[in-house]
Order: C-alpha cells, then sequence, then structure tokens
C-alpha cells in the first residue's frame, strides 16, 4: 500500500493533487487516474477539449509512475 498523487496539466494549467491518495495495488493507478481526470472535467467543465490533458501519476519522492491521457470527449459520456 503506497501513496501517490494525481496531478492534472494540459502542459500550461495544472491542477494539483496535495494530499494524494492511497492505492493498495499499483495495477489499478490506470483505473484510478481515469476517475481523477473525470473529475476534473466535470469540474471544470466548461472546456470543450480535453485533448491535451494528461494525469501525472507521482510517487510520494516524486518520482513518476504513469502518464495517462485524459480519455476522448466519446469516451468520458459513455463513462458518465
Amino acid at each position: 500500500m503506497a501513496r501517490y498523487r494525481f496531478h492534472c496539466t494540459n502542459g500550461t494549467e495544472c491542477v494539483f493533487d496535495a494530499r494524494g491518495a492511497v492505492v493498495r495495488r499499483p495495477g489499478t493507478l490506470g483505473d484510478r487516474a481515469r476517475r481523477v481526470a473525470d473529475g476534473v472535467m466535470r469540474s471544470l467543465g466548461g472546456r470543450a477539449d480535453w485533448a491535451e490533458w494528461r494525469v501525472t501519476v507521482h510517487d510520494l519522492t516524486g518520482r513518476r509512475v504513469l502518464l495517462q491521457p485524459f480519455p476522448a470527449a466519446g469516451e468520458a459520456a459513455r463513462a458518465a
């Protein structure tokens, strides 16, 4: 069990995760990153284009362990 931070960025704007989340199985980081992306898309819902946005997952030492693109607009709508 480890704590990871899930930051979101398009290279210009950033949504930082200062608290992070405990993840029991590192194999589920991708699923958690998708949920984080969905949450950011809902909270900043006025945007039309999320194509450049990514979730960067870091361990507590700051090492990036995963880089995952936001879901395409159609994927996000199906997941909702």
